[in-house]
Parts: structure tokens; sequence; C-alpha cells
């Protein structure tokens, strides 16, 4: 079938908001498949269903709901190249209007999903601030005021251990923070909360200073029992210091099947406690939106896929590992039925983006970017919208370079190969430092 010419489209005037470098950086982001701020406004995201119920999901987190909720979580799924990063760019630009801190995590095998504690240090990296650009816990010890009703009100929940489930060297050390004029010691308790180790005698010291050392007697938490109370208590900080919650983006969940079956299990686990779903405390103000590709639980978990974790995580499970099957079972129903699909793009939704990304082009070299040919309806990958993107990012470039050569561009379309990696079973065991297991002998460097 012959190419479909590109019919008059609307293209959004925020092209014309953007510098010629603002414009370079935004299509150096998409070729290499990670949009930005600026491609994100200039291209715009038409998902009406997700964005619909991720502002119910604020609502509830930020207590601005007519049932307000502690927060939550929504799982969307779609295939390779469908836009899935760029959603998620997209909402985290409507969560820091709403004034929510966000933080973006890409799971690897640097930052595995199933190693809460990596995972939070990489949320606490990756942050944004609504107003600020500066290191997320410092701007936040910076935004703490003392004298404020919330202040107190946080103060008083950290100090309280039933309710928060917190060690009390967390409370200890934000007294200290609050009445000690000591900026050394004052940022190296900032730093334990962001993941950090730091050494009790440090906050005991601090406490002797102020002469509040007889109001706290505690031994230092174990490693593994850190993790889940920084998430917990940071979410609350974040809402101390002014904001309306903390909302942490997780993409590429799909990559848990490069781990081996012991570490997905841990994987689905914590997937439940980010939603909220695990047995124990939620962590309120805690907003979580995770993207997965649309036939992960098919190829992964069901009896009919190729690793059929719904048969073989229970008994992999049993006995020595009996606590983690429960939280394992929520996060793969989650990954089974819960998943929102990305919406397809609609008749006239690849032209309009690929007539906004000629302006932003134009705009970008100083000169016209040529109208390109689109490929039928039906051509299957190439309908794509990062195909579409890079392809025409890409014969832009030559037709710039080499005004006498006529390119033809070709690709093939990429499936996603889920394959475990065997060097991934080192570090399994879900005692190992970082996981939310105490076992025997793994105390903590914050001794």
């Amino acid at each position: 079938m012959p190419p479909v010419a590109v019919p008059p489209v609307a293209v959004p005037p925020v092209v014309d908001e953007f510098t010629p470098l603002e414009c370079r950086r935004a299509l150096e982001a998409l070729r290499s498949g990670v949009p930005n701020r600026e491609a994100v406004a200039i291209l715009g995201c038409e998902q009406p269903e997700i964005e619909r119920r991720f502002d119910a999901i604020l609502a509830g987190a930020a207590g601005t709901s007519a049932a307000p909720g502690d927060g939550g979580g929504m799982l969307v799924s779609g295939d390779f190249g469908s836009g899935k990063s760029h959603l998620l760019a997209h909402l985290e630009h409507l969560a820091l209007a709403q004034g929510f801190v966000c933080s973006t995590v890409a799971v690897s095998k640097e930052t595995p999903f199933y190693d809460l504690g990596k995972v939070f240090k990489s949320a606490m990296e990756n942050s944004r601030i609504p107003g600020h650009s500066g290191r997320l816990i410092e701007e936040l010890g910076q935004a703490l005021d003392p004298r404020s009703d919330r202040y107190g009100d946080f103060f008083r929940w950290a100090d309280n251990a039933a309710a928060s489930g917190l060690s009390p060297m967390f409370p200890a050390g934000l007294l200290v923070h609050e009445r000690l004029d000591d900026p050394e010691l004052n940022r190296e308790i900032e730093d334990f909360w962001a993941g950090d180790p730091l050494r009790k005698t440090r906050i005991t010291t601090g406490l002797r200073e102020i002469g509040q050392l007889a109001n706290y007697s505690f031994r230092a938490p174990k490693a593994a029992e850190l993790p889940p109370q920084r998430l917990r208590f940071m979410s609350e900080l974040i809402r101390a210091a002014g904001y309306a919650g903390w909302v942490i983006l997780l993409d590429e969940i799909e990559l848990v099947a490069q781990f081996s079956i012991l570490q997905r299990a841990r994987s689905y686990a914590e997937l439940a406690r980010w939603f909220g779903r695990a047995p124990g405390r939620p962590d309120p103000g805690l907003v979580v939106v995770a993207t997965v590709t649309e036939d992960f639980a098919l190829e992964i978990i069901s009896p009919d896929g190729t690793r059929k974790d719904r048969d073989y995580i229970a008994p992999r499970l049993a006995d020595r590992y009996q606590h983690l099957s429960g939280p394992a079972e929520i996060g793969m129903r989650i990954l089974e039925h819960e998943a929102v699909p990305l919406g397809a793009p609609r008749e006239d939704d690849v032209p309009a983006t690929i007539e906004a990304l000629r302006r932003l082009y134009s705009t970008a070299y100083g000169s016209e970017a040529p109208v390109l040919p689109l490929p039928s309806r039906g051509a299957g990958y190439q309908n794509r919208m990062r195909y579409r993107v890079r392809a025409s990012i890409s014969e832009w470039d030559l037709r710039r370079l080499y005004p006498d050569y006529n390119p033809r561009i070709e690709g093939d379309e990429f499936r996603y190969r889920y394959e475990e990696e065997a060097e991934t079973e080192e570090g399994s065991d879900p005692g190992d430092a970082g996981a939310d297991t105490p076992t025997p002998n793994s105390q903590s460097p914050d001794s």
C-alpha cells in the first residue's frame, strides 16, 4: 500500500515557547527514548482514562477528595515503544503541578526491584521537587518548620513507635536536627534518613548535648529493618515539609524476568508493598505508578507461560520463606488482573505528533524540516509512536546533512525477551542487606 500523506493537523502552540537549545535537548531525549520535560510538553499525552485515575489517586493522597485515602498504586501495561516512559514523564508533570514530590526509578540490575534499600536510594537520588532544584533531602531539611502544626503532628507520630513502627533512632535524630546547631551532624542525620549509614553514637552524642539522652534508650536497628522504616518516615517527612505527598514512578517492571525465581518472588512481594497491599502499616501520602510490558503476566506468571511462576513460586517459598508467600501472591495478582492498558493511538494521533515533532525540529535547527509521508494504517510496528518519532528524527538529520540524499529508514519489530540471567542468583537470599527480612547476624552498619 502507498504511504499515507500527512493531513492538516492542529499543533499546540507550546512549540514556540522553547528556545532552539531546549528543542535540541528534547529531540535528543526523544531519540534515546527517554522523554524530558520539553518533549512531553510539546508532544502531549493522550491517555484520558489513565489521567483520570491518576488524578483520583492524587486527590486521595493529598486529602482533597470526597473520600480521602492514604495514596495508592496504578499499574500501566503496554508494548515496547508504545509510550510508557512518555506517560510517566507526563504524570510527573501533573503531580509536580499539584505540589507532589516526584521520583522516577528504572528497574535494572543496579536497582533490582526486590531490594527495597536500593530502590529507595534511587528514588531519593532521582527526584524532583515543586519549585526547587536542589537535592531532595537537603531541601526537605530546610523546609521543616518546628513551629508549625504539621511538624508537631509529624514528630508526635514518629515518636510513637506503636503508631509509626519506627526505631527511636528516627525521632531522636529528628529532635537533634531540630534543636542542635551542628551543620555537620544535621547533614549526617539527613543522609541517614535518605539511606546512608549512621552510627548510633552520633545520635546519642547529639541527645546528650541537648539534654535529651535520658528520654531515648534504643539499640541500633538491623540493616534489614531500615528500608521499610525509611520509606515510611520519608513519606511523612515530605508532607511535614509542606508538600502534598510523594509520587514514585517505577519504570520497566518487566525486567524482574531477568532475576532468579526467588528474586522474582521477592519482587512480587515488593510490588504489593509499594501498592499498599502488603501486611503491616501503609505508607501515607505515597502514590506509585508502575509500568510493565503487556504480555509479562502471560509469559512469566501464567501456568501457560514460559516460567509458570503461578505454579512454582509457592513451593519455592515453602518453609524458610513462607512469610513472603502472601505478599508475593498479592503482587502476582496485581500484575495478572489490575494493569490498565495504555490506550492505542487514535487515527489522527500519529500525524499530529509527527507534525509537532517537525515544528520542534525546525525550531531546533533554524530551517524548515520537510513533511514526511506516513506508513499506511495497519503497518504493524511502523505505527508505534517510538518508531515513528525516531525514524522521523533520523530522516530529518540525513536530509539536513546531505540535501541531495534520499534516505530510506528501515526497522525491525522489537519483542522483549524474558530471559533469566544466571548471575542474578547471587544475593537472592532474603536475608541479604537491604532485604526486609531480619536474620541472625544481619547487624546494621548503623550500630
